[in-house]
Parts: C-alpha cells; sequence; structure tokens
C-alpha cells in the first residue's frame, strides 16, 4: 500500500477485522476467546452502523475515546510530558472520577457507537477498579496503555477473563533505549510479562514514544518482528512532544516524518497480521488533526473534556453531564469548525503548537456561556 493511496479509516477497519479473524484462527483450542472475538466484531460492526446512523442525522461520533483514569504514576520516564503539564504526579490528584462514574461513561459511549477506548493516565493499572468496570463493557475494547510494571499473576488473570482489555505496553525501542528512558531493568521487566501473556494466548500491543534517536531502530525489521514473534498485535507509534527547550532536538522534524511515512508502508506491507499506527503522522491522510471530536477526544481524570491529551483545556465536565453533551462542547464545535484542525503547521500535534489560540477560543466561549 503507497503512502498516496493509504487511508485511516480503512486501514483501521480492515486491520481490526484481520487480527480479529487470525485471533479466532490461532485459539480455536480456546474457547473463550473464540466466543468473545467472535462477540465483539457483531458488536463493531453494530457500533459502525450506528455511527453511520447518526452522521446521516447530522451527528458526528468518533470511533476512539481516551480516558485518562487515574493521574497517578510510578515512574518518573525521562521527558515526560504529562509530568511536565502536571496531568501525572506520584500522587493521585483529589477529586477524580470514582470507578462508578467511569462505568457511566464507558457506557454512555457504548450507546453513541464508540468502539473503541484507551485506558491511560498517569499508570492506569493502578485503578484495578476502574479496570473491572471496563471489563464489564464486553461491545468495547479497550487498549490499556501501560508501563507494564504492576503486572502481575492477579492482572494477567483478570486479562485472561476480560479479552476486551488489551494491554498496550510502553516500550522506546531495545533495552538500552527503554531503560534510558523508563529506568533500569524495565525492559526485561516488559519482555518477561509478553512471554507471559503468549502462553496463555492473550493479545496485547507496544507503544513506542518516537524520536530522533530511537526512530531507525523501532522502524526496523528487527525491532518489530522481534515484538510479532512475542505475540504483539498493535504498534502505536508517537511522536515525542518537547517539555523543554534542552529536549527539542528529539522531536521528529520533517527528515524524519518522512522516515516515519516510508517505515509504515514497509511494515503494513510486510507484517499484514499486526496493525500500525502513528500518532499524528497518520493524521494528514485524514484531513488533519482528529481530535475534538474528528476521530476521538479526551476526559481527564476529573471528568474534564478535553481536544485531546496534548491539548488539556476544557470548558465542560462530564460530572455534570453526558459524555454525547461534552461531545458538543462549545470549545470543541469551535476547534472543528473554525478550522484550526486542519490548518498546516510545521509537524507534530497543531493543538500544541497553537495553544495561544486555543487558550484563546476557550476564553470567547467561555465570555459566551
Amino acid at each position: 500500500m503507497s503512502v498516496e493511496q493509504f487511508s485511516l479509516e480503512t486501514y483501521l477497519t480492515n486491520s481490526v477485522e484481520q487480527i480479529v479473524k487470525s485471533a479466532v484462527r490461532a485459539t480455536l483450542t480456546n474457547p473463550k476467546e473464540s466466543v468473545f472475538m467472535a462477540s465483539y466484531a457483531l458488536a463493531s460492526r453494530e457500533a459502525s452502523k450506528r455511527r453511520a446512523e447518526l452522521e446521516a442525522q447530522g451527528e458526528h461520533i468518533p470511533p476512539f475515546l481516551l480516558a485518562s483514569i487515574t493521574s497517578l504514576c510510578n515512574l518518573h520516564c525521562a521527558g515526560c510530558f504529562a509530568r511536565e503539564s502536571h496531568s501525572c504526579s506520584d500522587e493521585a490528584a483529589r477529586e477524580q472520577l470514582t470507578a462508578e462514574q467511569w462505568e457511566r461513561i464507558f457506557r454512555e459511549a457504548q450507546e453513541m457507537g464508540v468502539s473503541f477506548i484507551f485506558l491511560v493516565g498517569g499508570e492506569p493499572m493502578v485503578r484495578r477498579d476502574v479496570l473491572q468496570k471496563a471489563a464489564g463493557v464486553q461491545e468495547i475494547l479497550f487498549p490499556v496503555l501501560t508501563n507494564g510494571t504492576l503486572m502481575n499473576e492477579n492482572y494477567i488473570r483478570l486479562f485472561d477473563g476480560a479479552r476486551n482489555l488489551l494491554p498496550v505496553f510502553s516500550i522506546e525501542g531495545g533495552e538500552t533505549q527503554t531503560d534510558a528512558r523508563r529506568g533500569a531493568g524495565i525492559y526485561q521487566k516488559l519482555i518477561g510479562t509478553m512471554d507471559a501473556l503468549q502462553s496463555r494466548h492473550i493479545i496485547f500491543g507496544a507503544s513506542v514514544t518516537l524520536t530522533t534517536e530511537n526512530l531507525d531502530e523501532v522502524l526496523s525489521d528487527e525491532f518489530v518482528s522481534g515484538l510479532r514473534t512475542r505475540g504483539c498485535k498493535i504498534v502505536f507509534y508517537i511522536e515525542y512532544v518537547p517539555v523543554t527547550e534542552s529536549s527539542a532536538a528529539l522531536a521528529p522534524q520533517d527528515a524524519e516524518r518522512e522516515a516515519l511515512e516510508r517505515g509504515l508502508a514497509h511494515l503494513r506491507e510486510q507484517y499484514s497480521d499486526m496493525l500500525f499506527i502513528a500518532f499524528p503522522g497518520d493524521e494528514k491522510h485524514s484531513g488533519g488533526c482528529l481530535a475534538a471530536g474528528r476521530g476521538f477526544f479526551h476526559i481527564n481524570s476529573h471528568g474534564g473534556a478535553e481536544p485531546c491529551p496534548f491539548s488539556p483545556y476544557s470548558d465542560i465536565n462530564v460530572r455534570d453531564t453526558s459524555v454525547r453533551e461534552a461531545l458538543h462542547s462549545p470549545l470543541f464545535t469551535s476547534l472543528r469548525d473554525g478550522g484550526v484542525l486542519t490548518e498546516e503547521h510545521s509537524g507534530g500535534c497543531v493543538l500544541y503548537e497553537q495553544q495561544d489560540r486555543v487558550e484563546q477560543l476557550l476564553g470567547l466561549v467561555g465570555a459566551e456561556h
């Protein structure tokens, strides 16, 4: 598939279907897995049909939701955007949403036709109570973006029994790159966990923060084939967002993004049984930034509805309103209708790059309401 012919929406649909089919074939001896995959395939089609019906009525529902279920994290990764923006800390902030409130959000999203809810943080595995609520919403697939350090036998049993929870491990490449950013011994911990999951036929993914230092390594056949051999089915490449001037050199520029496009085209052709998503790299093939409800939106640990984690601004809270109403907040509507999301920019996250404009819009909609 050439870069020019690439359609993110079509690729996502076809790849998810392929992963589901391959998982069913691979687990015919595991009725629990096969039954879930078959039922999820049906639920996914129903969700897509629901979104299409609402689209025909003039209401756009994104297929994805990002949910930061906690601000607490047990690691101090070098250059962490979440810590720099104070959305992540060593202690959970006060007044975070309860497990019951998150369950309501998940149910409302499911009724709207949302198919995927990414559970992020902080470190989402500190909120086992929320993960257990998510496990009960079988119609939605919940990728859990985790550093993997809290994975133990009890958690493996949870993932084994709730196949709609998909662990996605943060990894920076090989041992040297991963431990340099995340801490000594983290890489070997991840590899051991991947092997344990594979032995039980539990599907998992990987999330890579893409920098100028690890780009060649994480796009290599050696790295990807190593993940594939261990049972990894999905790889997310997330461009590094600099938190200080001194870390700006780590952020991919035009040359690196061109290399990323070529690398993704190769990987998608070479590993057809895996799914590769680049954020925000794939957005230019989807008509611009997918935030603020075009393709996804973010709910923070306090319930604030935000365009995306890299644009932590909100004018509405799901504590006080429904998810559907939050999706049509004045800020989201202004961003979608005002053309900000589709503007040309130097790369990376358009909303992070245009923070002043987002703040200006937030002030304007606040003055109107």
